[in-house]
């Protein structure tokens, strides 16, 4: 098992019998103690992070993990099916751990899945993802003095203020991480 000073971030790590993915590390070195490594992880499973010392020559339990882009193929109530493009193999994730990244999957898009023991456990979504616009209503005549913006729904279910020019059917990118409009795409 490797030491607490060869921890790297991104890595994935047992904790309290839990799987922990390391996001930050720090080796410090204080003038009259020992050296101790201080480690920022989030739970794999619950998504709380914590903040954790490790002694520089405790050994760790780093799991073996495989981070593939996947592509998202259908959901059929709490099953979210994705495809390897590479190997063709299918993948089922639940709803659970999709959790917000729904509003934002479409067909044949891409999404990076990381896997321990041959298992999904997390999934991440590109920053921007393009959609396409379902419903919205009409701008009203005159209402251009400002900023002005309406809500337009999207092939997802997701909701977004969008500027009053926008029609349905057309293709706008949309921010993944706090589901505003971008531009047209």
């Amino acid at each position: 098992m490797p030491a607490a000073n060869d921890l790297k971030k991104g890595q994935v790590i047992t904790f309290n019998g839990e799987p922990h993915l390391i996001m930050e590390t720090q080796h410090r070195t204080p003038g009259n103690l020992r050296a101790f490594v201080q480690v920022k992880m989030r739970n794999l499973r619950y998504g709380k992070s914590l903040e954790q010392r490790f002694n520089s020559p405790d050994h760790v339990d780093v799991l073996n993990t495989d981070r593939r882009t996947l592509e998202f193929s259908y959901a059929d109530r709490e099953v979210f099916s994705f495809m390897d493009p590479e190997t063709f193999e299918t993948f089922e994730i639940n709803a659970a751990m999709i959790g917000e990244a729904k509003n934002y999957l479409v067909a044949n898009g891409k999404a990076d899945v990381l896997f321990i023991n041959d298992a999904p456990v997390t999934i991440d979504i590109p920053s921007s993802v393009t959609l396409k616009v379902a419903e919205s209503s009409e701008g009203i005549k005159g209402d251009t003095a400002s900023n002005v913006q309406k809500p337009a729904t999207m092939e997802t279910g997701l909701v977004v203020q969008v500027p009053l020019f926008i029609k349905p059917g057309e293709l706008i990118k949309v921010s993944t991480a706090d589901g505003s409009y971008l531009g047209r795409a």
